[in-house]
């Protein structure tokens, strides 16, 4: 970005002034905030509006019709106006940080300038006046901004040993934003990486994902381990470092699984392909071992992986859905189509991968594919695979229960009793279906399976 610190003055949209124009009824002051002043400096779109202002809460929740106490301790409401909701905090200074995460007491500050020197980095601590849209930037951050540089407020050790969750935010932002860390920063977060721990693994989690979203999660997670964060938050991931797999790929086994993440992310593939493609080798230290010519191998790393990806995610608290979603493509991920496959060994594959499944196994592929040396795979490298799961499909897609053209109460009627024999019934129809997509008609269905009943009663 060029001439950012030229820059006095920043448009202000309707809604906004609409906003201020009530503060300024009233003699108050309101100051556009945060991230969404740094992204407007950058020319980059921002979606969430942070408003401080010298209002206390008690008097803006009797400005606005629509207001939410969502965090009056802190001075914090939220104002609801068309469909928006924008955060409002009164000018504000922190006490001390005794458990190093949040202030012993706040007190309300008499300046925008006396509540931004409370904020974590320089690109962080610029305000825009209401409606004008006049810059207070009183930590040169816009000079960082131009310079793409994150640095504190002030020291950075006060800053970091204030709350630990700003080490791993410094590191995030380095992703999102694509900015260098500044040296004193990162010497402060390397001489005390412990000051992550009295962070809620909620939070670190939410830190993790939102690198993970970003454009290009290595950088993070680089300067995550040149620091010592990393082996504090994923040890799967350290342990990775060294483990050549040379004959297969050309880097180890953390620089493949960085650059597959870092493909997955620059493909915009959905969040759980990005996640399997950070983890999905994971369990490659545990199950070295050298062949005869001295090779290293990994068989069956998919499936340690797999675990190790579960623990890791239930350490950090996903939901089941996600867990369940990204365990299931890390055990996956090794498949090895060819052309000689059977209709029926492309049905079986589709059902145990799950149609819904297909495509972002086939995004993790893509991704596992360029972590090997760093090139882009060829556009074929599914294709083929993919036309050949649609015409298989296309000629019958029962593959599970439901798709079968006959069901548990048909085969009680026909006279075969509900419980574990007609659940052996009813998944040998369906491998025999999968066989045979022909045989999914009704007539066809209850004959076989009477005969399947007689021959487990004798």
């Amino acid at each position: 970005m060029r001439g950012a610190t030229k820059v006095n003055r920043i448009a202000v949209s309707p809604l906004l002034r609409e906003i201020a124009a009530v503060f300024n009824a009233r003699g108050r002051q309101a100051f556009l905030v945060g991230g969404a002043v740094r992204d407007i400096l950058r020319g980059t779109p921002h979606s969430d509006w942070d408003i401080a202002s010298d209002a206390p809460p008690e008097e803006i929740m009797r400005m606005f019709p629509a207001v939410i106490p969502t965090g009056i301790k802190h001075g914090t409401v939220t104002i609801r106006h068309k469909k928006h909701s924008i955060e409002v905090t009164t000018y504000r200074s922190d006490g001390s940080y005794s458990d190093g995460r949040h202030p012993d007491s706040v007190k309300y500050a008499a300046s925008i300038e006396e509540d931004l020197s409370r904020r974590d980095f320089t690109i962080n601590a610029i305000a825009a006046e209401l409606p004008g849209g006049r810059i207070v930037d009183p930590y040169c951050g816009r000079t960082d901004i131009e310079k793409r540089f994150i640095r504190c407020v002030g020291r950075a050790e006060d800053r970091l040993n204030e709350d630990g969750l700003r080490a791993l935010r410094a590191l995030r932002f380095a992703s999102q934003l694509d900015f260098a860390i500044d040296e004193e920063l990162l010497r402060a977060i390397q001489a005390n990486p412990l000051m992550i721990s009295p962070v809620s693994i909620e939070r670190v989690r939410l830190e993790l994902d939102k690198i993970v979203a970003s454009g290009k999660p290595s950088t993070a997670l680089l300067y995550m381990e040149k620091c010592g964060l990393l082996p504090l938050i994923l040890p799967e991931l350290t342990r990775c470092r060294g483990v050549e797999q040379k004959g297969f790929h050309r880097f180890d086994v953390l620089t493949h699984c960085l650059l597959a993440c870092d493909y997955a992310a620059g493909r915009k593939y959905k969040h759980t392909v990005r996640l399997a493609a950070l983890f999905h080798d994971i369990g490659k230290p545990e199950t070295a071992k050298p062949d005869d010519a001295g090779v290293w191998t990994f068989y069956n790393h998919e499936f340690v992986s797999a675990d190790m990806t579960r623990a890791i995610m239930t350490r950090l608290r996903y939901s089941n859905a996600d867990i369940d979603e990204t365990v299931h493509l890390v055990k996956e991920h090794m498949f090895n189509y060819t052309d000689s496959w059977s209709d029926s060994a492309v049905r079986r594959f589709a059902r145990r991968v799950g149609e819904k499944n297909i495509q972002p196994l086939f995004d993790l592929r893509r991704a596992d594919s360029f972590g090997m040396f760093g090139a882009e795979p060829p556009l074929n490298l599914t294709l083929d695979f993919q036309y050949r799961i649609d015409s298989v499909l296309a000629k019958g897609r029962a593959l599970s229960l439901k798709d079968l053209a006959i069901n548990g109460e048909e085969l009680i009627k026909a006279g075969i009793p509900s419980g574990r024999l007609m659940g052996l019934i009813l998944r040998r129809l369906l491998e025999a279906v999968i066989d045979d997509p022909a045989l999914n008609v009704t007539e066809k269905l209850l004959e076989m399976a009477l005969a399947y009943f007689h021959d487990m009663a004798e």
